[in-house]
């Protein structure tokens, strides 16, 4: 890696294609891959994940907002987005610049689309999502009426898609709250088609309903954090393992690394860092990584996780700092100024996942991976 780079983000190609592979042959050959690119590519950065995307035949990019939309174009992607985020009123002509199918969960924005899609002469293509039990984005049954009507009155828009999310899906072993949000999507989207709206495709699938329900597939699917190689939950594998799913399926991409900038010998009885909440016992060698919580590196993570350094662990000595931690390298020798530390990846025989970091903080991999700074420069290896 550049010398010149202090701290940076590694995004193994090859571990995505793998990914990819493993999820395209589960889906199988008759549906769609929607990738999840959202929250900067989960960490791994928009547009380094459009140049390993543009290698594969995924079709789709499913997005946040017209922003990411906006940086995924510039990048080069110019096959179809998929946005599930909401799209501000005034904000609905990148729709139709940007090429971007919208989903759409809130009636009146069916409203501004048309006279939109009149305006431009276009044909604006959306998908509408369906509240199932999730009660987040979505359109209730008591108001598809209103979307057919609308959708009638504006024929230029297009329903390409019909969708819904599950609300607890990756979180337990027992399933049956995701079978009866399935359930009623099946009958919502028999409401819709008696109603004279017949979506070209259904989707429901995320990354655990991908892995483990194959009911869900209908028509595309919409992994996000198996893509980058994490299992969205321990219940998730086990659920997997124990209907016969192939090990070792998906393999985690991203590592995470800062090189020394210092290194300073303690001596006993020394405090280290803000609020003097780590003192040494005996003398210590004590180096100095310039990346902290502003980077993504949990606060929560003081005097209790640790970095690799040699293939060795070196614990965190005191609080993590907005823009520097301080290591304790006393048992490793040979370390040297300027030596990288990894932070989240492998460095010889040890690993330090997304997974172990969410353990330390008492969170999940998604959070770990999506608040990693974008300011990090990141290199596809």
């Amino acid at each position: 890696m550049d010398k010149k780079t202090l701290s940076w983000i590694e995004i193994d190609r090859k571990a995505i294609e793998n990914n990819i592979a493993n999820l395209t042959k589960l889906a199988g050959p008759k549906v769609a891959i929607a990738a999840a690119a959202k929250a900067n590519g989960y960490g791994h950065g928009l547009p380094e994940m459009v140049t390993i995307l543009h290698r594969t035949e995924v079709p789709y990019l499913a997005l946040h907002s017209t922003s990411e939309a906006e940086t995924a174009r510039a990048a080069g992607w110019e096959r179809r987005i998929m946005l599930v985020g909401g799209v501000a009123p005034d904000d609905l002509d990148a729709l139709v610049r940007l090429d971007i199918e919208a989903t759409v969960f809130e009636p009146s924005i069916i409203e501004k689309l048309g006279r939109l899609s009149k305006k431009s002469k276009l044909t604006v293509p959306i998908h509408l999502k369906l509240e199932t039990g999730t009660h987040r984005q979505g359109l209730t049954a008591k108001e598809l009426a209103k979307v057919a009507a609308l959708l009638k009155k504006y024929p230029e828009i297009s329903v390409a898609g019909v969708s819904t999310h599950f609300a607890n899906i990756e979180d337990t072993t027992d399933h049956s709250y995701a079978r009866n949000q399935l359930k009623e999507f099946k009958r919502l989207v028999s409401e819709l088609k008696k109603a004279g709206i017949k979506p070209r495709m259904r989707h429901t699938a995320c990354s655990a309903a991908l892995l483990l329900f194959k009911n869900t597939y209908f028509d595309l699917v919409r992994p996000g954090i198996s893509l980058y190689g994490y299992w969205p939950s321990k219940e998730t594998y086990v659920s997997y393992r124990l209907g016969g799913g192939e090990n070792s399926i998906l393999k985690p991409a991203l590592s995470f690394r800062s090189r020394i900038t210092q290194i300073k010998t303690v001596e006993a009885d020394s405090f280290i860092g803000y609020g003097c909440t780590y003192r040494t016992s005996s003398r210590s060698r004590i180096a100095i990584l310039p990346v902290g919580y502003s980077d993504g590196i949990d606060r929560r993570l003081s005097n209790l996780g640790y970095v690799l350094i040699k293939g060795r662990r070196a614990p965190i000595r005191g609080r993590v700092c907005m823009n520097l931690i301080m290591i304790d390298i006393t048992d490793i020798p040979g370390v040297k100024l300027y030596d990288p530390a990894t932070i989240i990846g492998c460095d010889g025989s040890e690993t330090l996942s997304a997974d172990t970091h969410a353990g330390w903080s008492q969170t999940i991999s998604y959070e770990i991976l999506a608040r990693l700074s974008p300011l990090l420069p990141r290199y596809v290896v």
